[in-house]
């Protein structure tokens, strides 16, 4: 595309944003970029960029975002937290100007084949594990090896670390591009990768959408606009993506029944199995026993990696290695130490109340469950009533501790639970209330929004308190 003059606003000064607006400017475009937060709360973002850009080469809007913004532009690009339902970007809509966001153009320009991975759960680790074994068949992972060069490499991002548009002058025709993809950037993408995975679809990210059918609506766009050249991986074990239509073909994977056709599943001895027709492939990849990973959510997570790495040209003994000696992703069920007979598990990923239940389902010893943060407008009823059957304790803090309490309540839940002011409070309520042979667990079931940056901080927060114990 031409973006040579082209006026460029785009909403949002993320990580996501400033990579698009780096891009554009070196492409000739005349980019604002405009932002809620103030000039003085964003003093690092403009400095980094004038450091690579030089000052001047970018306009700012600061404060809020003026509909005059409109009166000279092209196109307006939203950064991945921006909500759709804003007032310019419902009049941009009004006016006909076209909008877009950095994943649309992306795939635009990419000249490499893309796999997009998305879905409420596991879809980190899920694009994680294609990453290492792509790599593994190819050579280096450029994501890791940020000096690799040549063909037949493997460039993993989107969602998950780098945006890979601020590459995109690097990436080559024989090369491999996976994408992590999530519901914010899917919602105004007009094109599909030619392999997609959606992990599985549950109440997630209600407060952004509003509603089920238009969250839901967001990640099919993954498969929307695919072909009858194009694949589909798809969860068999969850009622909303084993019901998805698309015009590509289907590849189902499943802890249960050996599906029909080509597929992924467990057996009941517990070896793993994939079957592609198409590209050869009839095996047993491993037994469940050999992974490292925890639990049946992250059995599936391997099985839907295997699949989407065997069309992107992965043999079996590539998968296998990997499936066997992936040890996981940062802040997902990662365990940080055992003090005084005591397991500390750091899940701070869990953002919604499924992916607690998730985590939970992987002890069988008793747990103190530190869990809080702000909710994100999804039930809880489900994930107290697991906490009943599961928990000793549950050690509450952030916004939705009273929330959460009167959950426990209204169900007169078989679990202590305590209020704490802070997760620093909590891991010193949770090592009072240890034994041995306990595992302490933070899952939160929120998002760290309400007092830290990210799930990432707050997990680097936690795994400090947990190693300064008995200090």
């Amino acid at each position: 595309m031409n973006w040579f003059h082209r006026r460029i606003v785009i909403l949002g000064m993320a990580r996501q944003g400033m990579a698009l607006a780096r891009y554009l400017v070196v492409q000739g475009a005349h980019v604002t970029l405009s932002d809620m937060k103030p000039a003085t709360a964003l003093d690092a973002e403009i400095q980094s960029l004038n450091s690579t850009l030089g000052e001047g080469a970018i306009a700012y809007a600061l404060g809020g975002h003026p509909l005059s913004l409109l009166d000279d532009c092209d196109m307006l690009c939203l950064s991945g937290g921006v909500p759709i339902d804003l007032p310019i970007v419902i009049e941009a809509q009004r006016r006909g100007h076209a909008v877009s966001n950095d994943s649309q153009i992306f795939f635009d320009v990419c000249p490499a084949p893309i796999l997009g991975i998305t879905g409420s759960a596991g879809k980190t680790t899920t694009t994680s594990l294609v990453g290492e074994m792509l790599r593994t068949e190819y050579g280096r992972c450029v994501a890791c090896d940020p000096v690799a060069q040549g063909a037949n490499h493997v460039w993993v991002g989107g969602n998950i670390g780098n945006p890979l548009i601020a590459d995109l002058h690097r990436i080559a025709v024989d090369d491999c591009v996976v994408l992590e993809l999530s519901s914010f950037q899917l919602e105004q993408m007009t094109r599909s990768p030619h392999i997609a995975c959606i992990t599985n679809i549950t109440p997630n990210h209600l407060d952004r959408h509003g509603n089920m059918e238009a969250y839901i609506a967001a990640k099919h766009h993954i498969v929307d606009f695919q072909s009858n050249h194009d694949w589909a991986v798809l969860c068999a074990d969850n009622p909303i993506t084993a019901a998805m239509e698309t015009a590509a073909r289907k590849i189902y994977y499943t802890l249960n029944d050996e599906p029909e056709g080509d597929g992924a599943w467990r057996t009941a001895s517990g070896d793993l199995r994939l079957r592609i027709a198409a590209i050869s492939i009839d095996a047993t990849l491993c037994n469940t026993s050999e992974l490292l990973l925890m639990g049946d959510h992250n059995v599936l997570n391997v099985l839907a990696a295997s699949a989407l790495s065997a069309l992107a040209g992965a043999s079996v003994e590539s998968i296998r290695a990997v499936a066997t000696t992936f040890r996981g992703v940062s802040h997902r069920l990662q365990l940080v130490r055992e003090w005084n007979g005591v397991r500390y598990y750091d899940d701070s990923i869990a953002t919604a109340p499924e992916r607690l239940m998730a985590a939970l389902r992987c002890f069988n010893r008793p747990v103190i469950l530190l869990c809080g943060g702000r909710d994100k407008h999804l039930p809880w009823a489900d994930a107290v009533e697991l906490m009943s059957r599961t928990c000793r304790h549950a050690i509450l803090f952030g916004e939705m501790a009273d929330m959460v309490t009167e959950e426990i309540d209204r169900q007169h839940a078989a679990v202590s639970s305590k209020m704490c002011t802070s997760l620093e409070d909590a891991v010193l309520a949770a090592q009072r209330l240890a034994l041995p042979g306990d595992v302490v667990l933070l899952s939160p079931g929120g998002t760290s929004f309400d007092a830290f940056k990210d799930f990432a901080e707050r997990g680097d927060v936690f795994v400090q308190l947990v190693n300064r114990l008995g200090e």
